[in-house]
């Protein structure tokens, strides 16, 4: 029988009428959203409303969780995993019949993998979003269901064994057997408990390498990659066949790179992996690169920035043409800081387009292009199809070349802002850097208003810093004499439960910003090197790299290693 659309339930129902039924779809083309959500989010409905439309459209019962405790035989048949990575709550297990409380009943492919991981025939019933987190939180907040009880059953099931035994070679492969294995449930259960552990640790990459003797995972959680515990080696063909199915990747094609992206829900929230399959002597290698939305604010007060040097950024960023870049290596905040720009400049007078290579995050209100090399669309073709958009302020991903840069210097001398980013150590060294690609000095001077170099470091965990004794190989690697840090303190993280032993927790930015004056532009054209750019700079009031971490040292943010970590090569 065809399910009754919601939206018409809504009117059915009097919750709505039928003008605000064609907003809603109108809303719903333009969001992709579901439209129970968009009701809710735009006023239209409340959340007792929206469940009891569900309630009716699937022929379910609706049921209020306050008081509800899970007795103990529901309880034990789910995990904390599984009751947090689908949002569920056990209410009753009766002659083999779970029944779960759901805010997502239409999630069709849930109750499948659910019924399939469980062992249970599922029915369900359907209760607010906030009484449903409320009650995970509450009896399903505890870990110790770990990755590793899910493992040691893989490493005891001799059909898994048997099955991965014959697809794993480098021979012709049956199809429908490689899609199978993919889609069996011990490997779709060890790899969704991998997607979740990483969501929950913020982590912004997931690492799947195999090698002649083992299969590792290991995931990047503030900039600093932790290995995982490893799964069986025989499972590596069926957990990298698994990652190919859901980034629609060709998985009889096993001889050459490829890239592909994954949209999935976790926890409730939207979470993007842009996936990259490298083939090498002993499997593909993945990396999955997670962009979660929900962890994103794109808020330049957010950014980390000292006020100072805010007020000097937000001046730069608000100048009616010209370039502006931000530099640094992959991983160290470049985006967020441009899109938190963007953001603030978003308003309804100007037009802001950007052109990106994916594009990470959608916002509303500016229009993004996605590069798409296969086609040929190049950020130096976007950015040529952009100037004919008549832009306000242009965001370019990345200047790689030098078409790239020019097309960026004529736009910027045309009246336009131009955002980018390049890959280099620090500010002053932006300039050789684009004098190396064949950028003319002149075009330099006349362009460039700005350049924000950024770096990010670990934060000492507050539950377990401590203050320590600088060593001399600290100070030596610092360049810092004893007499410099006389009656100055050093810090370190001991390791607690609270950041899982490692001692930091969280990651705090390291900033310079280069702001463009007559002075340095006739430097630049008399092409003096870019020590004496950096002393010229600092002279006039910036504050290098180094020396911001070195605050951060001394006031107990961030430590020595930190430091030197991320800003040796600049000092």
């Amino acid at each position: 029988m065809a399910v009754r659309k919601l939206g018409q339930i809504l009117v059915d129902l009097g919750t709505i009428n039928d003008d605000q039924l064609e907003m809603l779809i109108e809303e719903q083309s333009q969001s992709r959203g579901l439209i129970g959500r968009i009701a809710v989010n735009m006023g239209l409905i409340n959340d007792e409303e929206l469940i009891q439309a569900l309630a009716e459209q699937f022929g379910i019962k609706s049921v209020d969780m306050e008081g509800n405790v899970p007795p103990a035989d529901a309880r034990a048949a789910v995990s904390d995993s599984m009751a947090q990575l689908y949002r569920v709550v056990p209410l009753q297990l009766n002659k083999g019949i779970l029944t779960l409380a759901t805010c997502d009943p239409q999630n069709l492919a849930m109750q499948d993998e659910l019924r399939r991981f469980l062992g249970h025939e599922i029915r369900l019933v359907v209760a607010t979003e906030a009484q449903i987190l409320k009650a995970i939180d509450k009896y399903f907040n505890d870990d110790t269901d770990s990755i590793e009880k899910i493992i040691d059953d893989l490493q005891d099931d001799e059909d898994l064994k048997v099955a991965t035994s014959k697809l794993g070679g480098d021979g012709p492969i049956n199809l429908s057997d490689v899609t199978e294995l993919a889609n069996s449930a011990p490997v779709k259960k060890l790899l969704n408990m991998v997607l979740l552990l990483s969501i929950k640790d913020h982590a912004s990459d997931i690492h799947f390498e195999p090698f002649e003797d083992e299969f590792r995972i290991r995931i990047k959680a503030d900039g600093v990659l932790k290995e995982m515990p490893p799964p069986p080696r025989h499972l590596a063909f069926a957990i990298t066949t698994r990652i190919k199915v859901m980034a629609n990747l060709n998985i009889s094609e096993r001889r050459l790179p490829q890239d592909g992206r994954i949209e999935l829900t976790v926890g409730g929230h939207p979470v993007d992996l842009r996936v990259s399959v490298l083939p090498t002597m002993f499997g593909e290698s993945i990396v999955c690169r997670v962009l979660d939305r929900s962890v994103v604010s794109l808020d330049l007060d957010n950014v980390g920035m000292e006020p100072d040097l805010m007020a000097q950024f937000r001046e730069v960023i608000d100048r009616p043409n010209g370039i502006i870049l931000v530099t640094g290596p992959t991983g160290s905040g470049k985006t967020t800081t441009l899109y938190s720009a963007l953001s603030e400049l978003n308003t309804i007078e100007d037009k802001l387009i950007t052109t990106e290579d994916p594009v990470e995050y959608d916002i509303d209100g500016i229009i993004q292009i996605p590069i798409d090399h296969d086609i040929d669309v190049t950020f130096a073709k976007a950015l040529r199809a952009i100037l004919r958009q008549d832009p306000d302020k242009i965001l370019v991903g990345e200047i790689r070349d030098i078409e790239t840069a020019e097309i960026a210097i004529q736009a910027s001398l045309t009246g336009h802002t131009v955002f980018s980013t390049l890959h280099t150590n620090d500010a002053p060294s932006t300039v050789t850097r684009m004098k190396d690609m064949g950028v003319p000095t002149f075009l330099i001077t006349a362009t460039v208003e700005a350049i924000l170099a950024q770096r990010l470091v670990r934060r000492i965990c507050p539950e377990c810093r401590e203050e320590i004794e600088a060593t001399e190989d600290m100070l030596s690697e610092l360049k810092l004499s004893k007499e410099e840090v006389a009656g100055k303190k050093f810090y370190r993280g001991a390791g607690c439960n609270s950041c899982g032993n490692s001692g930091y927790k969280g990651r705090v930015g390291l900033f310079e910003l280069l702001i463009m004056d007559d002075e340095l532009r006739t430097m630049i054209i008399e092409n003096r090197t870019t020590d004496e750019l950096r002393n010229r700079a600092k002279e006039k009031g910036m504050r290098l790299l180094r020396d911001s971490g070195i605050a951060f040292m001394h006031d107990g943010t961030t430590s020595a290693e930190e430091v030197i970590r991320e800003t040796v090569l600049d000092a």
